[in-house]
């Protein structure tokens, strides 16, 4: 456990973390305890106890010394595989360490550029540009130029809305990422992103089209086996290209979330299909699956997921066979995807413990209903729902539609309420808000409201 003394030095606090990575494991419960105290240990840092001007000096040398400590812990997982050490309980204290670092990563981040937020007119940062820490490299792929991209490198993204931060929620371990795509490069040398999307299904898009397309985080990642991934990216990247070579045989999103079939594909599903073609079915992502074990499945099951486990986005993050290149943020965004976070993982707490579940009044309903109808609807009907829906697939379900609509309308106004509560305590104390301090002001709102939020019903 860290000490507490008031206006410690941070590298002292990540000196007895760095202590806790380097404890050696000969169990899988002993990896899993280890890992777990990390993230307490790591939890438990608050910016409070620092001198605020000090750190900020020193806040980018120490976001790299955590990245560092990332890929420490990363770099071990084909090792703990191998020797049997990750088991369900060690995969998600390792998904809770990389969590919890990343975070870490982003509080310096944002200090570094004295907590400067997107400006309503202002686009994000491209992905993997800007000059403040905004990437980080591993030293094994440095070459000292630009980033170089490979065919079969994949992308892990997180997007903006309320329905990404959702989609890496709604699993059994919580994740930052909602996205994840294929890197193919052509003959003349070109990158293009082999991806499905939720509005538009399998497309093929520019790589910089991808990195310009309002991303707050991405992580590109590279299998070991330079043929293999190239295979897997041109054939995957031809079968796409012929499902838009004549009508109907467009492949649309996978809303259920299954292993099976390919009919369908959503974003990691086609990921899995291309290795799975490249390599004759033999190499099947993902090594360890995210699973649908929650109790209460309200809001999967509206959104269409019948899977009891699946390939979530972050489930490359625990690949043994491919190697993190390089992370990219956008830390004027982070803030707002962290509290994000936090903000599904108290919805998705409440369904649970408290059995709350989405009610749907008039307006969610005429929203599903000409969501469906959007191909016919004039510019200005569809301007009515855009900011909830803006674009609906024509395999979407009206009980979808109605779903990312609540969540949207739900979450959107406890967002902005923690936005301000965050803007006052960097405003009075310099600091951002504490995991702790958002959980506290989430339950208290719970508690107030008499077992309805937004449109979440449960007991009061």
């Amino acid at each position: 456990m860290l000490h507490t003394t008031p206006r410690r030095r941070l590298e002292d606090d990540l000196a007895a973390v760095e202590e806790i990575v380097a404890r050696p494991a000969t169990t899988a419960k002993e990896l899993a305890t280890n890992l777990s105290a990390l993230y307490e240990a790591t939890f438990n840092v608050s910016l409070d106890r620092y001198d605020m001007q000090s750190l900020l000096r020193s806040a980018p040398e120490i976001a790299r010394s955590i990245f560092a400590l990332r890929l420490r812990l990363r770099d071990q997982i084909s090792d703990w595989h191998a020797r049997g050490f990750l088991t369900l309980a060690g995969q998600r204290a390792v998904r809770n360490a990389l969590r919890i670092a990343r975070y870490a990563t982003d509080m310096l981040g944002e200090l570094n550029i004295r907590y400067a937020q997107l400006g309503p007119e202002e686009k994000t940062l491209r992905g993997f540009s800007g000059r403040d820490i905004n990437t980080f490299v591993n030293p094994a792929f440095d070459t000292g130029s630009d980033l170089d991209f490979r065919s079969g490198d994949l992308l892990l993204m997180r997007g903006m809305h309320h329905n990404s931060a959702a989609i890496a929620r709604i699993g059994d371990v919580d994740s930052q990422f909602s996205h994840l795509a294929i890197v193919h490069t052509d003959e003349n040398g070109k990158h293009w992103v082999v991806e499905a999307l939720i509005e538009e299904g399998s497309v093929i898009n520019p790589l910089a089209a991808t990195l310009e397309h309002g991303l707050g985080r991405c992580v590109l990642f590279r299998h070991r086996d330079k043929q293999l991934a190239a295979r897997a990216a041109a054939l995957i990247h031809d079968v796409v290209s012929r499902s838009h070579e004549k009508p109907g045989s467009h492949i649309w999103y996978d809303f259920t979330m299954e292993l099976g079939g390919d009919k369908e594909l959503f974003c990691s599903k086609l990921v899995r299909k291309a290795y799975g073609l490249a390599s004759n079915q033999q190499f099947l992502l993902p090594t360890f699956t995210t699973r649908f074990d929650m109790k209460n499945r309200d809001f999967v099951d509206r959104i269409g997921v019948t899977a009891r486990e699946t390939f979530a986005p972050a489930d490359i993050e625990l690949e043994p066979t491919f190697d993190l290149v390089a992370e990219w943020q956008d830390y004027r965004v982070t803030s707002r995807l962290r509290l994000q976070d936090l903000l599904m993982d108290r919805l998705f707490l409440w369904m649970e413990q408290y059995h709350y579940h989405f009610r749907e009044d008039l307006p969610i309903k005429l929203i599903g209903f000409f969501g469906r109808l959007s191909g016919q609807l004039s510019t200005r009907a569809k301007n009515l729902i855009a900011d909830v829906v803006p674009k609906v697939p024509p395999n979407m379900r009206r009980s979808t539609i109605q779903a990312v609509a609540m969540l949207h309308k739900t979450a959107e106004p406890l967002l902005a309420e923690l936005q301000a509560l965050e803007r006052r305590s960097i405003d009075r104390t310099g600091r951002p808000l504490h995991a702790r301090e958002v959980n506290d002001f989430l339950e208290a709102k719970r508690q107030a409201a008499n077992g309805e939020i937004g449109y979440l019903v449960g007991k009061a």
